[in-house]
């Protein structure tokens, strides 16, 4: 295996963000790296409810978002004068960004034939994948300079926003009127899905009608269907949701959109070191015995929010509302 793979590489960490390709390959076969994107979409609660663009083919896409209606008239009489109208398409750009990982493993682990290190890697590197997707998306937490603002800052930006103070009825703060569905009914968009931080599983369980029946369960012995108006909610358990920002985001997802530049590609290496941000040395492959195994994957995302005719001024008009905790 050494004679295969052998070749040299410096790995800094993403403070120095710099990595040696040199002499690189590939570690499996392409089957394999599209099963890994089938399960980080699966994973993350963001790609599994955007919708996907085709993908990309340079670090740009532009995508043509409609700014303008046209505008009909009636004609004055047999003999009147039929007015012309126009339609305008702003651009927005989605730009690729790479996110990747590096798992340092024992040349003796990968020697034993009977140990799979590939089935105990990969639900880790699926994990970390979806975690740092569904952060920098739905919260800005690590977010690429190049990307746009993530949905909660849009969302406050927008004034999209529902308040639950103690003491405030939840059923009205999510479903009533100036509530975070009709927040974005009054933007011209219908909700298709929610994303909520764990907690909210129990706020819901405990909703109760005038005759302090559960709203949520009919029985104490079947599980609990969790949906809001219809729409499937989520609730992320991957350590992404910051519940001091948002407990529950409600939205069309449609108008979350995204798209792959690269799939995962994975990279062993057997020979160079693994630095600290200070520079010291945390790994040397070769005289720790250890291979490190390096994935990569690179995509974009953007909220095409396109003018309609319930709401036409843009700063106020948004695909997406959350609630937050208040006083």
């Amino acid at each position: 295996m050494k004679n295969k793979y052998m070749m040299n590489l410096h790995i800094f960490d993403t403070d120095a963000n710099l990595i040696d390709r040199t002499g690189a390959e590939s570690l499996i076969p392409i089957q394999e790296s599209n099963e890994i994107i089938q399960g980080i979409i699966a994973q993350s609660a963001v790609l599994q409810r955007g919708r996907k663009l085709p993908n990309m083919t340079s670090k740009q896409y532009k995508m043509p978002v409609l700014d303008m209606l046209p505008i009909a008239y009636f004609v004055n009489g047999d003999t009147g004068q039929k007015k012309t109208t126009k339609m305008a398409w702003d651009k927005k750009f989605i730009i690729a960004e790479e996110i990747a990982v590096i798992v340092p493993i024992p040349e003796a682990v990968l020697d034993d034939s009977e140990y799979d290190i590939w089935a105990e890697t990969k639900p880790r590197i699926i994990e970390a994948f979806g975690k740092k997707i569904d952060g920098a998306i739905l919260f800005g937490d690590d977010k690429p300079a190049s990307w746009r603002a993530d949905v909660v800052s849009t969302a406050n930006t927008a004034k999209s926003v529902a308040t639950l103070n103690t003491g405030d009825n939840l059923y009205d703060k999510i479903m009533g009127e100036g509530g975070s569905i009709a927040l974005i009914e009054n933007s011209g968009y219908f909700v298709n899905g929610h994303m909520a931080d764990i907690s909210m599983r129990a706020k819901l369980r405990g909703l109760k009608n005038a005759n302090g029946d559960p709203l949520f369960k009919s029985d104490m012995q079947s599980g609990t269907t969790y949906s809001l108006d219809g729409s499937p909610m989520n609730f992320l358990n991957n350590g992404s949701f910051d519940k001091s920002k948002a407990l529950m985001i409600s939205g069309d997802f449609s108008q979350l959109v995204y798209s792959i530049r690269q799939d995962i590609t994975f990279k062993l290496f057997t020979e160079g070191v693994v630095q600290n941000t200070d520079g010291s040395i945390a790994y040397n492959l070769m005289q720790n015995d250890m291979v490190a195994l390096r994935a990569v994957m690179r995509l974009g995302w953007e909220i095409p929010n396109p003018i309609n005719s319930v709401q036409k001024d843009k700063a106020k008009r948004c695909p997406f509302s959350i609630l937050k905790a208040g006083e």
